[in-house]
């Protein structure tokens, strides 16, 4: 099993957890563990003592209740509670946990570590010049606008809420079909609106860009505490829905790649993959830091869990449009010189370059001695703040952007196309780099590319680039991508 270990070089130890604490964990086994196995391992953990809550062999998954005195019984892990400025106060372990013989199909272990993972990837306006409904967006960039009753999205949460009051008065003033939302706990996680300046901001954006894009779509809110656990666990709840599978999970929150585990790197890479398989793409916002994503070492990090190499990255641009509503100028998003931000993007340090960008041209990190990785984003929209996102949440009208935006403005899209070739559109990527390139020159691009800008480290030109990767989809000219 890899390392489960994450850098908490600022936090101050307190104690020791007590030995007599209950805490929940979820454990993963290997994807190719059979059924029997599977059964075999979850009656192995019985007989060890471990109160099994729930077991999904569809997800690979078993939760758990343990003591902290038995988590140092059979994985050899000692836990202390720790505080720190940002994250504030958490329990971790203090050495990688052991996985007896009996127990070697198991991959990855979450819930050993509280603290906070993620961070949403939205941004309030300032004092934006101008500001747009999802659906002028939308519309700038020919996105599909059949009907979509009966079509079904995925959105990730961990914090914030929604009030049924704000999305009938939202879409009812647009004239739009009010969306059914439905909300969805995973490990005690719940719907829980406060004010406008917190992450209900985030859950507002996300229902109002998808619910303006997918018109009469069913979205499904999974909310879940903001841990690697938490965020696991609810894509891979997501992923596993029937009846009908959603056509897309979108998701607006996210870390630097390297203030992960490597083990939930892994996993949460593996649970994506098996999401595309299963022909649902996965959108991820690509974070709203620029090229640094916030991490102040003075090198360049790209934001996970859009570096999962089947993650379809969003990044961010700055969108004017003419008085018509088509596109006037479209350039990389960059407010740093005013505080308000920049798209995410640059090369991962941890996944390799993956087969579809091959001919992308993506260059090594610019860090010292950087390697060519995945390259961070895929595509892009409109996020910056300063034309951003007209929304109403908790009953308070404001205006956003972020990368945030992007993500479900693109899993809309999804569900358009889906409508459009009557086929799920799983893992895009590998028909969408071939078809910008084989469009770029054309008359009738897939693709706007953005060529002015940068990121920090990274600066736009044609083609891809690490800072709004193959640019933003003209929706009506991408080929289809049956899986």
């Amino acid at each position: 099993m890899e390392s489960i270990l994450r850098v908490h070089e600022r936090a101050s130890r307190l104690r020791a957890k007590p030995s007599s604490d209950v805490i929940e964990l979820s454990i993963y086994c290997d994807p190719a563990t059979s059924d029997g196995d599977f059964a075999e391992l979850v009656r192995t953990l019985e007989e060890n003592g471990i109160e099994v809550t729930a077991y999904h062999p569809g997800r690979h998954h078993i939760a758990v209740r343990m003591t902290v005195e038995a988590v140092a019984a059979i994985f050899g892990v000692t836990l202390a509670e720790f505080v720190d400025d940002e994250l504030g106060n958490f329990f971790a372990p203090d050495q990688e946990p052991t996985i007896p013989a009996e127990l070697t199909k198991i991959v990855a272990i979450l819930g050993l570590d509280s603290a906070p993972q993620a961070y949403p990837r939205f941004r309030p306006a300032t004092q934006p010049s101008v500001s747009y409904l999802p659906s002028q967006v939308a519309k700038a960039y020919d996105f599909p606008t059949a009907p979509a009753t009966g079509r079904s999205v995925a959105l990730i949460e961990l914090g914030g809420g929604f009030r049924q009051t704000d999305i009938i008065n939202y879409f009812q003033t647009q004239g739009l079909p009010i969306p059914s939302v439905a909300a969805f706990s995973v490990d005690h996680g719940a719907n829980d609106p406060t004010t406008p300046n917190s992450a209900d901001a985030e859950v507002m954006l996300d229902i109002e860009v998808l619910g303006s894009v997918a018109n009469g779509a069913t979205i499904a809110v999974y909310f879940a505490p903001n841990t690697d656990r938490g965020f696991i666990d609810a894509i891979s709840e997501a992923s596993a829905a029937t009846d009908p599978i959603p056509d897309a999970i979108s998701i607006s929150w996210g870390g630097p790649e390297s203030t992960w585990a490597k083990s939930s790197l892994l996993l949460m890479q593996s649970v994506i993959a098996e999401a595309t398989t299963r022909g649902i793409t996965v959108t991820v916002a690509a974070g709203d830091n620029g090229s640094s994503d916030g991490v102040n070492d003075g090198l360049s990090h790209v934001d996970f869990p859009a570096s999962a190499p089947n993650a379809l990255a969003c990044g961010g641009t700055h969108l004017e449009l003419t008085p018509q509503g088509g596109i006037a100028l479209q350039t990389v998003w960059n407010d740093t010189a005013i505080g308000d931000g920049a798209t995410g993007g640059g090369v991962s340090a941890f996944f390799p370059l993956p087969d579809y960008q091959d001919h992308a041209g993506v260059p090594p990190s610019a860090n010292p001695r950087g390697a060519v990785g995945r390259g961070v984003p895929d595509v892009a929209g409109n996020a910056d703040p300063q034309t951003g996102y007209q929304i109403l949440v908790d009953g308070t009208s404001i205006v956003v952007g972020g990368t945030s935006a992007v993500a479900p403005l693109v899993a809309g899209l999804i569900v358009q196309l889906t409508i459009a070739t009557k086929a799920h559109q799983g893992l895009v990527q590998p028909t969408w780099y071939p078809l910008e390139q084989a469009t770029r020159d054309s008359t009738t691009p897939a693709f706007y590319n953005i060529t002015e800008g940068n990121n920090g480290a990274y600066q736009a030109h044609v083609g891809w680039n690490a800072c709004t990767g193959l640019g933003s989809p003209y929706g009506d000219r991408l080929e289809t991508n049956p899986s």
